[in-house]
């Protein structure tokens, strides 16, 4: 068991076509396991999951998307072998002392990129039946937290599961683009109600992330049943590329306190 008291139930979804598939589940550790889900038909959505060793302190699941590609690289003995400097993915250990349960996702079996796929309907798919395994798991709200491009897979799933979806989302280091591989405004944000909470640095210099467009970008999402924006300043400063980790971008040098104002927002709400 991952979680004491809490049991793991096989779960299937419906969206793009209902699907029966197996749950394939395989323990790591005493509170990490890897899950294979079905949520549509010729493929399957991998994801890592971490939780607090005693079940009773589980506040809530966060889905943890990456930037980039989306593509972890999880291997079967859970390894992230790609995308592991990225901020959520190597932060994800402070959500869990926060009480969270955490559930990184890879890119599906039939893909290696989420590069234009992330506001997708085939992605939801994926994504829904995410969700459900973590409802049946742990009776908590969930959450989708997102960063850089994976703020596209955040809202493009909230807005297409208007029933069955998240209970909230969080977007880091928005993409506002324009960029050829996808942004934000794919999604169609009108469709939102749920809380939305925006994280971004006051100091993002990647091109396609830029502070100033947040405000526009609130007024889009204006449908939300709660926003708000929360700026941070201050950090190591950018120690690489302005769209990497090792920048304001990624919250560099101040992980541990970004986490903590994302989790206890979601606690609030």
């Amino acid at each position: 068991m991952l979680l004491a008291g809490v049991g793991f139930v096989s779960s299937c979804a419906t969206l793009v076509e209902e699907i029966d598939g197996p749950v394939v589940e395989q323990e790591l550790a005493a509170n990490t396991r890897l899950v294979t889900v079905s949520g549509r038909k010729g493929a399957t959505q991998r994801f890592l999951v971490i939780a607090p060793h005693v079940a009773e302190q589980i506040r809530a699941s966060v889905i943890l998307f990456a930037g980039g590609s989306g593509h972890l690289g999880l291997d079967d003995y859970g390894t992230i072998r790609e995308l592991s400097g990225n901020f959520l993915v190597k932060a994800r250990n402070y959500f869990v002392r926060q009480g969270m349960m955490v559930a990184i996702v890879d890119t599906p079996s039939d893909r290696r990129s989420l590069d234009n796929f992330r506001a997708s309907q085939a992605h939801a798919a994926d994504i829904r039946a995410v969700i459900n395994w973590l409802r049946k798991t742990a009776d908590v709200p969930v959450w989708l937290v997102g960063t850089s491009r994976g703020t596209i897979s955040a809202a493009g799933v909230a807005a297409r599961l208007a029933t069955g979806g998240p209970d909230g989302i969080v977007l880091t280091s928005t993409v506002f683009g324009p960029s050829r591989r996808g942004a934000v405004y794919d999604a169609d944000l009108g469709a939102i109600r749920i809380p939305v909470l925006v994280v971004h640095h006051k100091n993002d210099g990647c091109e396609v992330t830029p502070y100033y467009k947040a405000s526009a970008f609130m007024d889009r999402i204006a449908g939300a049943r709660k926003i708000e924006l929360i700026t941070i300043e201050g950090g190591v400063g950018n120690l690489g590329s302005p769209c990497g980790a090792q920048s304001p971008h990624g919250f560099l040098g101040l992980e541990r306190q970004v986490v903590t104002l994302i989790t206890d927002w979601i606690k609030a709400n």
